[in-house]
């Protein structure tokens, strides 16, 4: 008896058997393959050839190029290190040779001030201190070189008729050194800055025109000491001060002594002194000289410290504030020694910056 899987087996064999004698018949019979039934005849050996040397020599050819170019950018490379070092050796003559008339000026200020007892150097100024001793008085002197306009300022206090001493002023605000500025009148037990006062770029209380030999004296934007006789706002203006005080007489002006009122020559006839100047190069010079009292015999008369400027080469100077209100301050010290025993209280000072 034939069971149903041996049925189905057989039915599927006989059905197979026609497919398996055609696969049979295409192996035996099948032909060769020959390369060319894939390669296009198209493509000769004598076409590929001059193509495969066209592309050679073009291959040559850049490199050739490239070889030529690496050559050039390194002769380039080359003449521009050689040039780039040529240039940096002139410009480095050229700064030593276009510092030399500074440093010799320079030079020419300190043989007449002697040699400096303290130095101050920073990326803001130069402040070197002197001793002045001609003989009838003694005092110090301050050369400064700012290096940056805003390391001078001055001190006013922002409450009106305040005061304070130039150590105070100086501490309060952090300088380096500072010395007493303009004029003051006092008024109900307060003290105010006398006549025209500048204090960042404004006036205080107004433009006032010089009278009675009064003078402006202060700094520029540019770091450049500007003052004299005002007699119109507009002239002052013009200099653009950032700020600045009042107070007599003018000593210097443009390198030449000026004329010493009569009733100033006399008015102490000695006495402690403040003076401020500049030489032509914008370096500042300030004169502080010692007395022991205000009653004219000590001290220094201002024909003497005009003499005493005029000689140094200073351009224009300017009387500051003297007797009891004198005073110098360097380090937190004070350098000189003031007529009153301690210091006075003033509105105005002039302060530098490390």
């Amino acid at each position: 008896m034939i069971t149903p899987v041996k049925k189905v087996n057989r039915l599927f064999m006989l059905a197979l058997a026609p497919f398996v004698g055609l696969m049979l018949c295409m192996l035996l019979i099948r032909p060769p393959l020959e390369p060319g039934d894939f390669i296009d005849s198209g493509l000769a050996e004598e076409t590929i050839t001059p193509q495969t040397q066209a592309i050679s020599q073009e291959l040559a050819g850049a490199k050739e190029a490239a070889v030529q170019t690496s050559s050039s950018i390194k002769r380039t490379t080359q003449l521009y290190k050689q040039t780039t070092s040529t240039m940096t050796t002139l410009v480095q003559k050229a700064t030593v040779q276009a510092a030399r008339p500074e440093t010799i000026y320079n030079q020419r200020i300190t043989s007449k001030l002697g040699v400096p007892f303290e130095r101050i150097d920073s990326d803001r100024l130069t402040l070197e201190l002197y001793r002045v001793n001609p003989g009838t008085y003694k005092g110090y002197a301050m050369k400064i070189k700012l290096k940056d306009p805003t390391a001078m300022k001055m001190a006013l206090d922002s409450e009106p008729g305040r005061s304070e001493t130039t150590m105070q002023a100086v501490k309060r605000s952090g300088a380096i050194a500072g010395i007493n500025a303009g004029g003051f009148a006092d008024s109900g037990g307060k003290r105010y800055p006398l006549s025209t006062t500048v204090m960042d770029g404004k006036y205080v209380n107004g433009f006032q025109a010089s009278f009675k030999d009064l003078f402006f004296v202060g700094l520029d934007h540019t770091g450049k000491l500007v003052g004299g006789k005002f007699f119109d706002k507009g002239s002052l203006d013009r200099l653009q001060p950032q700020f600045g005080a009042t107070f007599v007489p003018v000593l210097l002006q443009n390198g030449q002594k000026t004329v010493i009122p009569a009733k100033w020559k006399m008015s102490p006839k000695r006495a402690p002194r403040t003076v401020i100047g500049n030489y032509k190069d914008d370096q500042l010079l300030i004169i502080v000289v010692d007395g022991y009292n205000e009653a004219g015999s000590s001290g220094a008369t201002l024909e003497e410290l005009q003499g005493r400027l005029y000689k140094l080469g200073v351009v224009d100077a300017y009387n500051l504030d003297g007797g009891g209100s004198s005073s110098l301050i360097v380090n937190n010290r004070v350098v000189n020694n003031p007529s009153d025993g301690n210091l006075r209280p003033v509105p105005t000072h002039f302060l530098f910056y490390k």
